[in-house]
Order: structure tokens, then C-alpha cells, then sequence
């Protein structure tokens, strides 16, 4: 029972875990923010790029899959000059329930590659997931899964898979639930009972554990086999080189008679 229920853990993390990472478009089924008009009369669409009144910025806006009206935002960096000059993507904003209000920012460096992104995950207009890059894949995932403004739970990635979590479950601000993960399963979980941030009890996925140990210990036997030829073999060519000397030096020597 414990190892299924650390499986079904693991599903989740992962489900949550790719469903930040790609905001999607969910459309007219997701809840709507009352959006507000500028005092132009256009509507308020709480841009979170910083592009307004940048001379050195270019802004395109294109409609995504399943929308009628324009839902995506780029902004462009105007970048060198004369025959160096070009556009760099900096940031990207969605809408993606189609209500007028930008949902999802990510920004991006020089190169192209993502730094941060930040959405509104039940659109209520508030910023609830944080995904922060490195080198461009995704390397932590902070959620605040109950909307109070805090994230209540941390996600790491190494090598762009899930590595560990730390979760907040009683809502008092530090973690109190770890999760060890390795090949993208659960390999052990840690839990806090007595709120001191420190893993009172380890649950361990038994048969994954015992998986490991005996991959591990098959590793180890092929590397101790491996290291034992090689000795026998570097001991029977040192073998071979000392006959060959003992057969040159007790060889009589040669040498022309006298006539």
C-alpha cells in the first residue's frame, strides 16, 4: 500500500510538473477576470512585458490555437547597429482562457533561451506558479497551491528531470514533506512530524530500492571483474617481458677464434 501510494504521488508531481512548464490554451471553459479599460477606452490587459514607451522595443501580436482574437504577445529588443542590427525575443505573454487578461509572461535572455516564467494558473488574477530556467530547461517550479500568495510547494529539476520536492502541507510557511526522486520515480519520501523542518520519518519505494541496490551492486561486480582481468593480463605480459630477459641472459656468448 505504501509504495503504490508513493507512485500515485509520483504521477502527480509529474502530471503538475508538465502542465507549468506548457501553459496551453484552455479557452472559453476556464474562469474569467473582469477586465478594467484604459482611459482610451481599450481594455486593461495586464501586460506583464515591460515594452510601453521603449523606443528600443518591438512588440507582434498573433492569435493561438483557438482563438478569434489576438492572444499572444511578443516583445522584441532592438539590438546593434547598421548590418548587426536585429530583434531578440525578451519576453512573451498569453492569454490563455481567451478572457482579455494575460495569464502567462515568460522572459528570455540574449541568446533565446528562457529565464523566468510566471502564470495565473486559475485565473483569478493573481500569480500563483513560478518556473525559473537554467541554460534554458526548466529548473525549479515554485506553487502556491492555495492561493494565499505564497508558494507552498518547490519543485527542482536536474538535467530537466524531476529531481526532488519540498511541499508545505499544514500552511505554516516551511516544508514539512521531501520527495527524492530518481529516473523519474519516487524514490523516498521524508516527512516532518513535529515541525522542526527536519525528516522525521523516511518512507522508501521498496522495490525500486531494492531495483537500485541490485544495479549497483551488478555495476560493482562488472567493474571488479573488469579490474581483475586487466591485472591478470598486465601480469602475465610482465611475466612474459622477465622470461624473455632471463632467455637472453643465459645465452652464451659469441665471439671469432683465433687462428
Amino acid at each position: 500500500m505504501r509504495t503504490q501510494a508513493l507512485i500515485a504521488l509520483a504521477t502527480l508531481s509529474l502530471l503538475g510538473a508538465a502542465c507549468s512548464s506548457d501553459p496551453g490554451f484552455e479557452g472559453a471553459k476556464a474562469p474569467k477576470v473582469e477586465t478594467a479599460r484604459n482611459a482610451d477606452g481599450s481594455i486593461d490587459d495586464r501586460s506583464m512585458c515591460d515594452w510601453k514607451g521603449k523606443e528600443d522595443r518591438e512588440t507582434s501580436e498573433t492569435a493561438g490555437p483557438g482563438a478569434i482574437q489576438p492572444n499572444v504577445r511578443r516583445v522584441w529588443q532592438i539590438v546593434g547597429t547598421g548590418e548587426d542590427r536585429h530583434r531578440a525575443l525578451v519576453c512573451r505573454e498569453i492569454d490563455t482562457n481567451f478572457d482579455g487578461v494575460k495569464d502567462v509572461v515568460r522572459k528570455y535572455n540574449d541568446k533565446g533561451e528562457s529565464l523566468h516564467e510566471e502564470s495565473d494558473s486559475n485565473y483569478d488574477g493573481r500569480i500563483d506558479t513560478w518556473l525559473t530556467f537554467a541554460g534554458g530547461r526548466l529548473a525549479e517550479v515554485r506553487v502556491d497551491s492555495d492561493h494565499d500568495g505564497n508558494p507552498d510547494e518547490w519543485k527542482y529539476y536536474s538535467g530537466g528531470k524531476l529531481a526532488r520536492i519540498k511541499r508545505d502541507t499544514n500552511r505554516d510557511g516551511k516544508p514539512d514533506v521531501w520527495e527524492i526522486y530518481r529516473m523519474g520515480r519516487l524514490e523516498r519520501m521524508g516527512v516532518d512530524i513535529d515541525a522542526d523542518e527536519r525528516v522525521d520519518r523516511w518512507d522508501h519505494d521498496n522495490e525500486l530500492k531494492r531495483r537500485l541496490e541490485d544495479d549497483e551492486r551488478k555495476k560493482e561486480d562488472e567493474a571488479a571483474a573488469a579490474a581483475a582481468k586487466k591485472a591478470a593480463e598486465d601480469q602475465a605480459a610482465a611475466d612474459k617481458a622477465n622470461e624473455a630477459v632471463d632467455d637472453s641472459g643465459s645465452a652464451a656468448p659469441s665471439g671469432d677464434k683465433k687462428k
